[in-house]
């Protein structure tokens, strides 16, 4: 089996014609299936599966505060400038560090973890160190571990950089959404373009081995031209990847968004335009499209990790370590291990309470069933590897893949006929046109979306 890493095509008609609400599929079942059914004793039950599999720990923390609210952001966040509010945080996730020590096998090292948020920056250098110093204490790591962490470029110099560095993050990310002064004033979120550059000075100095920024296309007052010199300028920085995500306006859900002028949103029609520049700006520009939203440069470990099939999706996006169960830490905050995900409590009061309990502060889960977890392989498989064989999923599982899938593969047929995938009688093969519209391709597969379209983001 030959494995390649191809390249994407633009179709604006069949774009417009698929463009409908999917989920991301970051995981399957999606993080709408979640039910306050499942229970702490559910998840006990899941760390003593997931101990007796044995696979290596991926790690999650969230810090949720906030010095001022981004109004794009869709993140759980907490909005103080009192920085005292970050302490009883630290104590309570100390002792859920501590608890989680006692149930999760010694044995197991860490191939991976991510400080998000939030802004994990929020904490100061002592704060960092404390939890640094907590989670070590309790678990060891992979000497090849990923560890990053992710920063607010507005709240740090050159010392916090150097600080994370040495302390032992090896991977950063940060975001910039648009260097355009007038998108960042109706965003709240003005970082002035000298600012990024010597952040980004800063950490190539400070010798990261991988740097992410994020964009967001679809922003207030954003234009063609005006995104394209964002995109320019972020090829400037040189980062290692690129996430291009596409703002999703829903101030129903997010209040913050309510600041947002609608009739300043760049029309439907505008944003595939500034979609396809995107995509070609960045590609010519020897940058790979991934998936879904991400760019990486040739040499990064996710385009490593596409060509190796060790690319997979959770909570965070793509991600370069399959198998590895993950643990998440902190109010909000979900753990997927192979047949259970759950959630951490959202409001800190709760969280607080459970904790302080020596309860683990489990909100809503959900066991998976042998179908879900079937159909998470298809899916995930399609959309990290754009490509599966069906003796792949026939062998793990002891099925026969064209009669468990009958309807999916009938309901498929459109698709095949509009180019975006090509199936024979062993292999499915997502074509350059359809790389764009994996979730339309991928939803066929989800035995859940039937009663849950209207709750997700449109596919573009």
């Amino acid at each position: 089996m030959v494995f390649i890493l191809p390249s994407v095509k633009f179709d604006l008609d069949l774009i417009k014609k698929y463009d409908t609400a999917a989920p991301r599929y970051t995981s399957y079942p999606p993080a709408t299936e979640l039910s306050e059914a499942f229970k702490t004793d559910d998840f006990h039950a899941a760390i003593a599966a997931s101990n007796h599999r044995k696979s290596p720990l991926s790690f999650y923390f969230h810090i949720p505060f906030c010095q001022s609210a981004c109004y794009f952001c869709g993140c759980n966040t907490v909005i103080s400038n009192n920085k005292n509010i970050a302490k009883p945080y630290l104590e309570h996730l100390a002792q859920e560090i501590k608890q989680m020590s006692t149930l999760i096998s010694p044995d197991r090292k860490v191939l991976q973890m991510h400080w998000g948020g939030g802004t994990p920056n929020y904490l100061d250098l002592e704060q960092v160190e404390f939890l640094w110093k907590k989670i070590t204490q309790h678990f060891e790591f992979d000497p090849q571990a990923e560890i990053s962490i992710e920063i607010n470029p507005r709240y740090v110099d050159k010392e916090y950089i150097f600080f994370l560095r040495e302390l032992g993050f090896n991977r950063v990310s940060f975001g910039i959404q648009d260097f355009n002064n007038e998108v960042q004033v109706a965003v709240n979120r003005i970082q002035p373009e000298d600012l990024l550059f010597n952040v980004m000075d800063w950490i190539k100095a400070a010798k990261f081995d991988s740097v992410n920024v994020d964009l967001i296309y679809g922003l207030p007052y954003q234009t063609l031209q005006t995104f394209r010199d964002t995109i320019r300028k972020t090829v400037a920085l040189d980062p290692d990847r690129i996430v291009v995500f596409n703002f999703a306006y829903v101030p129903w859900l997010k209040p913050a968004q309510k600041n947002i002028l609608p009739e300043a949103l760049p029309k439907p029609q505008e944003k595939l335009e500034i979609l396809k520049m995107t995509i070609e700006e960045l590609t010519s520009s020897q940058y790979l499209f991934i998936g879904m939203d991400h760019f990486a440069k040739s040499n990064d470990e996710l385009a490593i990790a596409q060509r190796n099939r060790t690319l997979q999706r959770n909570f965070q996006g793509y991600t370069t370590h399959a198998g590895t169960d993950l643990f998440g830490f902190g109010a909000t905050s979900i753990s997927m291990l192979n047949d259970a995900y759950v959630q951490n409590h959202k409001h800190l009061k709760d969280y607080y309470q459970a904790v302080a309990n020596n309860v683990l502060p489990v909100s809503k889960g959900i066991k998976l069933s042998q179908d879900d977890i079937i159909r998470r392989d298809v899916i995930m498989c399609i959309m990290s590897h754009f490509q599966l064989y069906k003796q792949d999923i026939e062998e793990k599982y002891h099925i026969n893949f064209d009669e468990y899938f009958s309807q999916e593969l009938a309901a498929l047929q459109p698709l095949v006929e509009d180019g975006l995938l090509k199936l024979s009688a062993h292999h499915l093969q997502i074509t350059d046109i359809g790389r764009l519209l994996v979730r339309n391709i991928a939803v066929v597969f989800d035995a859940h979306n039937q009663k849950q379209d209207k709750q997700f983001s449109r596919a573009i």
